[in-house]
């Protein structure tokens, strides 16, 4: 496998948060990970789909690790499960303090500065990719 043509898998943006998502990858404790649909309509990605892999770049965008999406679904915010948010392995015990933690994220000056948006606000039905994945062992960049 030749990691460098794979393609890059970015947590947040660079900075503490990443560094955490980072770690919380190559510890196992993070195997899934949470997108908005139109993110990936913004930038014409498609989008993920079982068996792709990418390498996981840390915040000075160097590759740590590969991963392999194991599941993929598109859905509403307000349908996201305790399972997958627990599974992100940021600490989260309860739906709402998920949905909290990542309403902080795209509220927040990184997320709406990228959107151009200043007045973006999710909701209930705004769309979302949920993504489970893997760390292919051996492999790291």
């Amino acid at each position: 496998m030749n990691v460098p043509d794979l393609p890059k898998c970015e947590f947040a943006f660079p900075g503490p948060l990443r560094d955490q998502l980072v770690a919380a990858v190559l510890s196992g404790a993070k195997t899934s990970t949470t997108g908005l649909l139109q993110d990936y309509e913004r930038d014409g990605e498609p989008l993920p789909a079982v068996g792709d892999r990418s390498v996981v770049v840390d915040s000075a965008d160097r590759p740590v690790a590969v991963i392999e999406v194991t599941g993929v679904r598109v859905v509403r915010l307000g349908d996201v499960d305790l399972d997958h948010a627990r599974d992100e392995g940021e600490g989260y015990d309860s739906v709402a303090a998920w949905r909290a933690g990542h309403e902080d994220y795209w509220h927040g000056p990184d997320y709406l500065g990228w959107l151009g948006d200043p007045g973006f606000r999710v909701d209930d039905d705004t769309l979302a990719v949920v993504e489970r994945f893997r760390v292919v062992p051996g492999v790291t960049g």
